[in-house]
């Protein structure tokens, strides 16, 4: 009887917060594999990305655009080179999804109407709690690991030979801080990526669904939903990620503080570099978001049909 009350339903999530654990934990499994094929896939486009944004018109700039990055980078650290990061992402990705939508869950839950409906309002808020929360707990140190690596290998002299080399390089040098450098930007940067998904996914799922709360949705369109979520995403908070990934670099230590960095963006490079690798950006975030949510909702059938059966 307990469970049939408290039965899953789809997103926006109907779940019980004494189940939001155990769906949390259900949820690694499959991110775990999902996740792995996912970043191996997109991470030369996040180096690639990030590359843009460090890289400053003022020195003069390095590189010429998407392409020219690419080329110089296979030309001089191989194929291979494309791929400097990736540790981190496949490290980071699955506590970051999970931390994500249980904390979504939670307040989802709480913030439902009598009618169990979330509206986009609400979804806005339960996002922006949830990425303010990946962002202290995950996403932070996960990032400034990648850009480091990232922008340690356009150095004369490389001092990163791996990810645990890394780390330990970084934690020795700088302490536990090291790590979570550019944490305002970071957590502005999730806060706004979060509730800007979660409220286009609340709008375009309420207004698909209509008065049938039962509707199901083929993955197909949810991927849609999500690739809309996440290009509005890129759109709305490039800014903030450029600043993120400035504050994380190797020459952070130019920057007093976020607003310090976004002054001088300003004043050396003008309101066009806060735009900067926004291309390799949309295709990356569209297909992460949409993959992430199709993952979530295929998690959610599981695990109705096995709680029901029991």
């Amino acid at each position: 009887m307990f469970r049939r009350i408290f039965r899953i339903s789809s997103f926006p999530y109907n779940e019980s917060i004494c189940r939001a654990g155990k769906l949390q934990k259900a949820n690694i499994k499959m991110f775990k594999k999902q996740n792995k094929q996912k970043n191996t896939k997109v991470v030369h486009i996040l180096y690639v990305k990030t590359q843009l944004q460090l890289d400053e018109k003022a020195n003069p700039p390095r590189y010429r655009g998407i392409t020219d990055c690419v080329s110089q980078t296979v030309r001089h650290h191989g194929v291979k080179g494309l791929y400097r990061g990736l540790s981190s992402l496949l490290y980071g990705s699955i506590p970051k999804s999970a931390v994500r939508f249980g904390v979504f869950e939670m307040l989802s839950n709480q913030m439902k109407d009598e009618a169990g409906k979330l509206d986009s309002t609400r979804g806005l808020v339960c996002g922006l709690g949830a990425g303010v929360m990946e962002a202290v707990l995950v996403v932070c140190p996960m990032e400034t690991i990648k850009v480091k690596f990232i922008h340690d290998q356009t150095s004369a002299n490389p001092k990163y030979r791996g990810f645990f080399h890394g780390v330990r390089e970084i934690v020795r040098t700088q302490g536990i801080r090291g790590t979570y450098q550019g944490l305002t930007a970071t957590v502005l940067k999730q806060g706004s990526n979060q509730a800007i998904r979660f409220f286009i996914m609340t709008s375009l799922r309420n207004w698909y669904k209509g008065d049938n709360p039962n509707k199901s949705i083929n993955p197909m369109i949810t991927g849609a939903f999500g690739a809309i979520a996440g290009a509005a995403s890129v759109f709305g908070n490039t800014p903030l990620d450029v600043i993120k990934t400035r504050m994380q670099g190797l020459e952070a230590h130019k920057y007093k503080s976020t607003m310090d960095c976004a002054m001088k963006i300003m004043r050396h490079e003008g309101s066009a570099a806060f735009y900067k690798g926004t291309v390799p950006r949309l295709g990356r975030v569209c297909l992460d978001v949409a993959i992430v949510f199709i993952i979530y909702e295929e998690v959610v059938k599981v695990l109705n049909k096995v709680w029901t059966s029991e």
